[in-house]
């Protein structure tokens, strides 16, 4: 399966109401030359400018936070040899020393050929933030979709559970998945949702199953349409 990213830089850079483009994007890693590709967010989540450096794996090893960074290599190194796709939740510590909870969901893509050549995704920023405005805010957003909240709510509970984020970093990846593929929120949520009781209790035992689920929630939401 392949997540297709190319055209869509635009909608992830703004993924989040409000104007914080900072908060999500999308990296891209080449197998063969271990090349690896940022948005200009994910630049800004590590404290660069956009093109100020060229990330290579040691770059991105060198920015996890010491006690996860062991933890991290190993799932990067897995990931260049079994050439799959992955997942994980860890922190990242910028150029001013801030430190940042990310959620970082990768698949992979092929070239013409159908061969696997790579793996894409996904940073979302869920640092815990504890502005009063800014959970006004996010709050005004739900409100704004008051007759299908149930639904986002439901969800947004299940990737609370499943990732160890809190309410907004929930809502925050709800929302950057939805914005990325053009699909409305409730729609989404509500596959979601079916999703996460099909998988069960193995979401708990083994993540890894409801990450692909989330990945390609939009695919079976549309077939669902046509």
């Amino acid at each position: 399966m392949a997540w297709e990213l190319d055209g869509q830089t635009a909608a992830v850079e703004q993924a989040l109401a409000g104007g914080t483009p900072q908060r999500a994007g999308w990296f891209r890693f080449y197998f063969e030359d271990q090349r690896w590709e940022w948005s200009d967010s994910v630049y800004r989540m590590h404290g660069y400018e956009p093109g100020a450096v060229s990330p290579t794996t040691e770059l991105v090893i060198a920015h996890k936070h010491p006690a996860d960074r062991n933890q991290v290599a190993a799932t990067i190194n897995d990931m260049i040899e079994r050439r799959q796709a992955f997942s994980t939740r860890h922190r990242i510590v910028d150029t001013r020393g801030k430190t940042h909870e990310v959620v970082v969901v990768g698949d992979q893509f092929c070239d013409s050929d159908g061969e696997v050549i790579g793996t894409h995704g996904f940073y979302v920023d869920v640092t815990t933030t504890r502005s009063p405005k800014r959970e006004e805010k996010i709050s005004e957003q739900v409100a704004e979709i008051a007759e299908r909240r149930g639904a986002i709510d439901r969800t947004k509970g299940m990737l609370m559970l499943v990732y160890g984020v809190d309410e907004l970093g929930a809502f925050n990846l709800l929302k950057s998945l939805s914005q990325v593929h053009n699909m409305k929120l409730a729609v989404l949520a509500d596959q979601i949702a079916r999703d996460f009781c099909e998988v069960g209790n193995e979401v708990i035992a083994s993540r890894s199953r409801f990450d692909q689920r989330l990945l390609s929630a939009h695919q079976r939401a549309s077939a669902a349409d046509e």
